[in-house]
Order: C-alpha cells, then structure tokens, then sequence
C-alpha cells in the first residue's frame, strides 16, 4: 500500500505484488522452436532439435522423426509436463 498526494488529499493506492511462486506455477510449458538437425553420432535418419519453454526455463533436446512427429510427440510431453506442474495425474496407456 502506498499512499499519493494529490489536490490536497490523500489517495490510497493498493497494489498486488506478485507472489514470484503464484507466477511460476501458473505459466504452462510450451514448444517454443523445432527445426531439422543432423543425426547424433552413430544415429540415422530425420532428426529434430527443440526447445520447449516455461518463463525462462527451457528445455532442449534433439528426436528422430518427421517435423509432424516430433510435434505430436513434444504436445504430448508438453501435456504430461503441465499435469505435473498443476499436480494432476492420468491414467498412464497400456501398450
């Protein structure tokens, strides 16, 4: 709280600081690049590389398959990273 003078009167002015916790664990994760890259050592085939973010954290990594694939397998993850965060959980799939 914090108080201004202006024209002869006080106005008080409330303001919430946010709370740098409540911020964190309200930002999901998100892809934020997939571009094609070579191969790792001993690998063959398509190869992407991405980067997934959360306010500043990111994560990177590197998957085989077609630019398609790999975005279906990073949602994914995203989905299962973003449960995790909110404490939810689901049903793992058999196979």
């Amino acid at each position: 709280m914090r108080e201004l003078a202006s024209s002869g009167r006080v106005d008080i002015i409330m303001a919430k600081v946010a709370n740098p916790t409540e911020t964190f664990l309200e930002l999901n994760f998100k892809v934020d690049s997939i571009s094609k890259t070579v191969a790792p050592n001993g690998a063959e085939g398509v190869w992407h590389s991405y980067v997934i973010s959360q306010g500043a954290n990111t994560i990177t990594g590197v998957r085989a398959g077609t630019h398609g694939e790999v975005a279906v397998l990073l949602e994914q993850m995203i989905e299962r990273l973003n449960e995790r965060r909110a404490g939810k959980t689901r049903p793992r799939s058999k196979g």
